[in-house]
């Protein structure tokens, strides 16, 4: 029986050839066979094999497939990014308060992420894994973005303003807000990467409306940071009513997301399609009262609100209680644009339930 080399799922990394035809020579000249299931990938890009040799009924060597791509290099760079980020601001940034916790938190849970992305990827092991795999990656991505944006934000905010600092310290934030940019970069570009196409069968998530609904969710978190300290929205009923309006919109985007990545979509009793342009109308009307409410009972003096900015924001550090009201105004009116921008997706999208 001749010695011949095959293509497994996994790999000790013993042995890696670079392939890029049907036939291999090794040091001991065994001839080596790619089988014809590989053929498909040879078009895409360089074609990585770590092989395994059967001599005699043995098995030697494990094999895996890594395919060079865009979207590839481009997760390999967020990792790394990510990863030097939060490095450097643990190890030389000085982080004191619960705003570098959160940029901490943002740089680790990215770089986690996409650490078991590539593991998946790596391994082949999306058939097995607990999730949509059309609809994870992309989903995951997604937020990372947002989260190192806001990092990039918060970080400079609260660490570098108002710094006189320039020494090894304040070297070390610098570099680390910078990473912070670049893997939100990183991140966009795989976003960008792996979303649907005009035509393309893909995941409910991997298109426009499953995109706005991670944003719309992401603001909403926002929003309930900054309503909750100080607790602003109890003195009357009129900001109460905001907040459930609030809630009740990032429940149902959350559970949009979770069904999709879940692969739940198809156990609905109703059609998938019709709720999500009901439930888009619905959060469209909710956000337009909250736009209108909010102001007026932040900023309308006749409501006991005030419409100038206080003297002491100037010197305070990060956002004072009159900037995080602003804030919340604001972002509510970002998110009425994505959830009408949602509405007018939904109702002429056709896509395939995973």
């Amino acid at each position: 029986m001749p010695n011949l080399v095959y293509w497994a799922g996994s790999c000790s990394f013993e042995l890696l050839v670079k392939s890029g035809s049907r036939g291999v020579t090794i040091d001991d000249s065994l001839p080596l066979e790619v089988p014809q299931e590989l053929n498909t990938h040879e078009q895409k890009g360089p074609l990585f094999l770590c092989l395994l040799r059967v001599s005699d009924g043995k098995k030697h060597i494990m094999a895996i497939v890594l395919h060079s791509s865009p979207l590839l290099w481009t997760r390999l760079a967020a990792l790394i990014f990510s990863c030097v980020a939060f490095s450097l601001a643990v190890h030389g940034g000085r982080i004191h308060h619960g705003t570098g916790d959160w940029c901490i938190f943002c740089w680790a849970f990215s770089f986690a992420g996409s650490l078991v992305v590539l593991l998946v990827e790596l391994f082949g092991l999306q058939a097995r894994a607990p999730v949509s795999w059309k609809n994870f990656p992309i989903t995951f991505a997604c937020y990372a973005a947002l989260l190192c944006l806001s990092a990039s934000i918060i970080f400079p905010l609260y660490f570098l303003k108002g710094s006189s600092g320039h020494g090894e310290v304040g070297t070390y934030r610098i570099v680390v807000t910078v990473f912070s940019c670049l893997a939100t970069i990183a991140y966009i570009a795989e976003v960008s990467i792996s979303k649907a196409r005009p035509g393309e069968v893909a995941g409910y998530m991997a298109t426009a409306p499953g995109l706005l609904k991670v944003c719309e969710t992401f603001v909403a978190c926002i929003i309930f940071v900054f309503v909750s300290d100080p607790v602003v929205y109890d003195r009357n009923h009129a900001l109460k009513y905001c907040m459930s309006v609030y809630c009740i919109c990032f429940i149902l985007s959350a559970a949009v997301i979770l069904l999709c990545v879940g692969e739940c979509t198809g156990r609905l009793p109703f059609p998938f399609a019709r709720f999500l342009s009901g439930y888009a109308l619905l959060a469209v009307v909710l956000y337009m009262s909250a736009t209108i409410v909010w102001p007026i009972f932040n900023f309308d003096p006749k409501n006991g609100g005030s419409k100038d900015r206080p003297h002491f924001c100037n010197t305070e550090l990060g956002l004072c209680d009159w900037d995080k009201l602003m804030a919340v105004a604001v972002l509510t009116g970002v998110n009425l644009v994505l959830y009408l921008a949602d509405l007018i997706y939904s109702t002429r999208l056709v896509f395939v339930s995973a």
